[in-house]
């Protein structure tokens, strides 16, 4: 029963573990880069607020979004097989343009493991650790 049941979604199951292995690669080669280049203070920055954009930055922020989208589900889906599902979803939310995203990525910023895991990284790579404050729910540090 279980080997029809693979049989039959044998291209689903493929194309699965295709994205499985392209996001788990994202996530373990690229992010980390991004993570270390981000500005010490990104969290703590006042937002701008959102602006008018002609029709060729209006498709680049689709683009943006689209792939924010994508990597918040894929690291929903990492949360249950291997791979960084809550740095991709973090990761995911920063490309996007939302009402409400910085407030949210504090929140996410105030889960001592993420904290701890993005600071890690930056110090391994020699770089000084994020810049919290009281609205992302961490203790404030300056370096």
């Amino acid at each position: 029963m279980l080997q029809d049941l693979l049989t039959y979604h044998k291209d689903t199951i493929l194309l699965l573990a295709g994205i499985s292995f392209v996001a788990s690669v994202v996530s373990l080669i690229v992010l980390p880069l991004i993570i270390i280049r981000l500005p010490k203070d990104y969290f703590i920055r006042a937002q701008p607020p959102m602006i008018q954009r002609s029709p060729g930055s209006l498709a680049l922020k689709l683009l943006k979004d689209l792939l924010g989208i994508f990597l918040i589900l894929a690291g929903f889906v990492m949360l249950f097989i291997p791979g960084q599902g809550i740095l991709t979803m973090l990761f995911g939310i920063t490309l996007m343009d939302f009402p409400g995203k910085h407030r949210l990525q504090g929140k996410l910023m105030a889960v001592p493991r993420v904290h701890r895991s993005l600071n890690w990284l930056r110090a391994f790579a020699k770089r000084p650790p994020f810049i919290m404050d009281s609205t992302c729910g961490g203790k404030s540090t300056s370096s």
